[in-house]
């Protein structure tokens, strides 16, 4: 499990991203470069990186749960993600 400041900033940067998104996309049309670089840093979307939504944890990311692997098979095995059955043959 990740800590709680690491998930913490990671929001944050989630937040600041949906602040400036139609700025940026303003700026980047005009080709205003020095207006860019005045905006924050956690600003630009490329800064984000995916984390599970309930354990933070950075790797092993499922895009269409937004869970980890981990989070994943443990709640598909408990039942607990709907129209997912484990495999047997």
């Amino acid at each position: 499990m990740a800590k709680e400041s690491i998930k913490a900033r990671e929001r944050k940067r989630i937040a600041l991203v949906a602040k400036y998104a139609t700025k940026r996309a303003a700026l980047k049309a005009a080709g205003d470069y020095a207006g860019l670089d005045k905006l924050p840093k956690n600003a630009s979307p490329v800064r984000l990186h995916n984390r599970c939504k309930l354990t933070g944890r950075p790797r092993g990311y499922m895009r269409k749960f937004g869970i980890s692997r981990v989070t994943f098979r443990e709640m598909a095995s408990a039942g607990k993600i709907p129209g997912v059955t484990k495999a047997s043959w």
